[in-house]
C-alpha cells in the first residue's frame, strides 16, 4: 500500500547526483512524487532525472551550489512557480577526513558552508514560502558522527550536530504552522563519500565487523523512511531524529 499524501505531490531534493541523495530521489518518484533535484554535479543530476523519466516518473536537475544563498534562493523561486514545493529533502554533504589538529581554518570554512549554511539556505527558502501556505514537509540527512562523534570528521560531524539541532528548534517554532521537520542519521554507508573517506580500504571491513547487523549501510536502507516521513502517514512525527546504522549507535 502506497504512502499516503505522496502521489502528485512535490519535493526538493539537494544532492541527488549519487548515492543516498540519488536512491530517494528514485523512491520519491516511485511514490508518484515531482522531484527538482539541485546539486553542483550537473551531469550526475541529469542522471539521475532521466533515471526517473526512463521509468515513468517526473522530474528535474538544477545545477545549484547550496552554499550559495542567491543561487538557492533562485533555484526555489523557480521551482515554486511551477508549483508548490510539498517536502523538502537536505540531503547534500561533503567531507575531506583528516584529524581535527592537522586541519585549517579553509578547510573548516569548505565544510561548515556545505553541511552547515547549505541546509540553512535551502530550508530558510522553502520554509518561507511553506510557512505562508501552512503545510509541507522537512527531512535534512544528516550522519549517527552528528550524534556520537567520529574521529576524522570533526568538524563534519559538528555540521551534522547543527542541522540536528536547527531541525528540532526550527520544528517547535512552526509545530502549530502544518510544517514538520525530521532528520535521518545514517551510520557508515558505503558510498563514494565513505571511499574518500576509506582511501586504505581497511575501516570498511572493520565497520562491518563492529556493526550488528554485519555489514556498512547501502543507499537503499534510507529512502523508505525519508519517504515516510514525508508522507501524510507521519503526520504527527516532528523534531526527531532516528539513527539507521545497523545497531551500530543503539540507544534509548
Amino acid at each position: 500500500m502506497a504512502l499516503r499524501g505522496l502521489e502528485g505531490g512535490r519535493v526538493l531534493l539537494t544532492g541527488g547526483a549519487q548515492g543516498i541523495g540519488r536512491a530517494t530521489a528514485l523512491r520519491l518518484a516511485e511514490e508518484g512524487m515531482h522531484v527538482a533535484i539541485l546539486d553542483r554535479d550537473g551531469e550526475g543530476a541529469q542522471d539521475t532525472a532521466a533515471r526517473i523519466h526512463a521509468a515513468g516518473g517526473s522530474a528535474e536537475a538544477r545545477v545549484v551550489d547550496i552554499s550559495q544563498g542567491s543561487q538557492v534562493e533562485a533555484a526555489v523561486a523557480s521551482v515554486w512557480e511551477a508549483g508548490p514545493i510539498d517536502g523538502l529533502v537536505n540531503n547534500a554533504g561533503w567531507d575531506r577526513a583528516a584529524p581535527f589538529l592537522e586541519t585549517d581554518a579553509e578547510l573548516w570554512r569548505q565544510v561548515i558552508e556545505i553541511n552547515l549554511y547549505g541546509p540553512l539556505h535551502v530550508s530558510h527558502a522553502v520554509l518561507r514560502r511553506m510557512a505562508e501556505r501552512g503545510r509541507g514537509r522537512v527531512v535534512s540527512i544528516t550522519s549517527d558522527a552528528g550524534r556520537v562523534g567520529s574521529s576524522g570528521e570533526a568538524v563534519y560531524a559538528a555540521c551534522k550536530g547543527g542541522v540536528a539541532a536547527f531541525s528540532k528548534s526550527v520544528a517547535r517554532e512552526l509545530a502549530r504552522s502544518g510544517i514538520t521537520l525530521n532528520v535521518v542519521a545514517p551510520g557508515p554507508t558505503d558510498t563514494q563519500l565513505f571511499a574518500d573517506f576509506d582511501a586504505s580500504g581497511k575501516l570498511a571491513p572493520a565497520l562491518a565487523r563492529a556493526i550488528p547487523m554485519g555489514r556498512l549501510g547501502q543507499p537503499e536502507d534510507y529512502p523508505g523512511l525519508v519517504a515516510f516521513l514525508l508522507s501524510d502517514d507521519a503526520a504527527f512525527v516532528t523534531g526527531q531524529t532516528i539513527s539507521v546504522s545497523g545497531g551500530l549507535t543503539m540507544h534509548g
